[in-house]
């Protein structure tokens, strides 16, 4: 696993938020929400949407064209959408937030 800082010290005590990170030329949809954070995909798999335009309900995504909803924690589309997002782990450490990235993906980004 890769780590990649997201997020510096200072920006951990911030208060909730949805925001587009880029990370290895990645764009992220970074949330902290109820004081946890989630590094998501930023693109909405039903049409396209922008996540980091949208806003959480009841610990999902919600999608700011369609409202469909995704899990934080899981990626899972709500019942009856049958899709769902990707996850990314993260990791606090003493000068911030990292989100982590399989070796492979980043091979094969770079290659």
């Amino acid at each position: 696993m890769i780590w990649v800082k997201v997020l510096s010290k200072q920006e951990l005590n911030s208060d909730d938020f949805v925001k587009m990170i880029v990370a290895n030329n990645k764009k992220l949809c970074l949330v902290k929400n109820s004081g946890q954070f989630h590094v998501i995909d930023n693109t909405c798999p039903h049409a396209g949407g922008i996540l980091s335009g949208g806003w959480c309900k009841h610990g999902n995504i919600v999608c700011p064209i369609h409202r469909y909803e995704y899990s934080l924690t899981t990626g899972r589309g709500a019942e009856g959408q049958g899709d769902y997002i990707n996850i990314y782990p993260t990791e606090l450490k003493e000068d911030g937030l990292y989100v982590g990235f399989k070796q492979g993906w980043l091979k094969r980004l770079f290659s």
